[in-house]
């Protein structure tokens, strides 16, 4: 592992009632020790975890509206309001990494078309002339290395199950020389063995089990009783 803690500078914050800090998850946050080499932080939309891991990213020196360090582009969102608001601790620090944001990978995509050297780390052509899903996968074979810390902004937006599962096996092969840190909501990616899950959730950050998630236990009962969820769901 190289990214051992997240803290909270909460002496910097002069207003605790504007955003981010009025998310409850964040409010609450002190300092969060991280475990794993492979970490997902899960929670409802709105609960801050993208806030958290686009804080983190702004804090690695990584573009916060994707790629690693030496991406240099501008869009809406490439701007984080909690970066500035947080401490990295570090053992040993590192640079080589990459944060990859689901929201704005076609403006990332048409950063890489702008410089053609650069095709190589991507498969060798264009993200733009691939699908989504093979763009997503490209990138993760191509881009990702060893000893690197690896930030994911719901990955699985694109890829169908079968994309996760080679997804998944990228982790394995990874992780045991580089560090990911996941927001999701998929049930396929959470149920990678021994992995850190962080639900952001009930106003606070806490450890949760695999099979204590949501979207585990909805995915299970759906697939188990799918008649009877839909009978449910759209009765009058």
């Amino acid at each position: 592992m190289y990214l051992r803690s997240v803290e909270l500078l909460s002496a910097k914050i002069e207003n605790r009632d504007q955003y981010p800090f009025d998310i409850p998850a964040i409010r609450s946050l002190e300092r969060l020790e991280l475990t794993n080499n492979v970490t997902f932080f899960v929670g409802e939309n709105g609960s801050g975890k993208s806030t958290l891991l686009e804080g983190i990213a702004h804090q690695c020196g990584f573009n916060t509206a994707g790629g690693g360090r030496n991406n240099t582009y501008e869009t809406h969102a490439s701007e984080s309001s909690l970066g500035n608001y947080l401490r990295l601790a570090w053992l040993p620090k590192i640079t080589n990494g990459f944060f990859m944001r689901s929201e704005s990978f076609y403006q990332f995509a048409s950063h890489v078309d702008a410089m053609p050297e650069s095709l190589q780390y991507y498969g060798g052509r264009s993200l733009h002339e691939q699908s989504h899903g093979e763009s997503f996968l490209n990138l993760f074979v191509n881009r990702f290395s060893s000893k690197g810390i690896y930030l994911l902004d719901e990955p699985e937006a694109a890829l169908s199950p079968a994309r996760q599962l080679s997804l998944l096996r990228i982790l394995h092969d990874l992780s045991g020389t580089s560090q990911f840190i996941i927001a999701t909501h998929s049930p396929i990616l959470l149920g990678y063995p021994e992995a850190e899950i962080l639900s952001f959730d009930d106003s606070h950050i806490q450890e949760v089990a695999y099979e204590e998630t949501d979207h585990y236990q909805i995915t299970r009962s759906f697939l188990e009783n799918r008649d009877r969820m839909l009978n449910e769901l759209f009765k009058d």
